[in-house]
């Protein structure tokens, strides 16, 4: 269990029960995205539910090892995390909070557990991200460097110090 803003948090694994709650969760990633778009609610929901299971998909294809996660606190769902620890390096492959949850400190707690698995493991921490996605301040703030970028994303990591 780890403490975040005086609350405690901690992770459970991804479950059958957990699809509506993943799903919805997904939704609220791409809202303002959709929402630009003007498309009418059951385009919008064919849409993002193509969208969720090409993602699921591809993610259990080129991480069939990773280890999915709900976030909880306070005993209620509030995110998902998909670890992959195969290999050299720890890779952080997905990471999402309900949008009341974002910027209070839970991300990057469980960013810095991660960092703290990969120096005691004594492998780099990596994560890919989308251009202009707010998260990027936060880690950069925690010591993340990017390592390689194209039109869509930004491949980063993250090392402990070396004593």
């Amino acid at each position: 269990m780890n403490k975040d803003s005086g609350s405690s948090w901690y992770l459970r694994p991804v479950g059958p029960a957990d699809g509506a709650f993943l799903f919805r969760l997904y939704a609220t990633t791409r809202a303002e995205e959709l929402a630009a778009w003007g498309w009418p609610p059951a385009q919008q929901e064919m849409f993002l539910q193509t969208q969720f299971i090409a993602r699921s998909r591809g993610h259990a294809a080129a991480y069939p090892a990773a280890r999915g996660s709900i976030i909880l606190q306070n005993e209620i769902a509030v995110g998902t995390c998909l670890v992959s620890e195969a290999g050299d390096h720890v890779h952080l492959v997905n990471l999402a909070l309900l949008p009341e949850h974002r910027g209070a400190g839970l991300g990057r707690s469980l960013i810095e557990s991660l960092q703290s698995l990969a120096a005691e493991t004594g492998r780099p921490l990596r994560l890919t991200v989308a251009n202009g996605n707010r998260a990027l301040r936060l880690y950069a703030r925690l010591g993340f460097i990017v390592t390689s970028q194209d039109e869509v994303n930004m491949r980063m990591e993250w090392r402990a110090a070396r004593t």
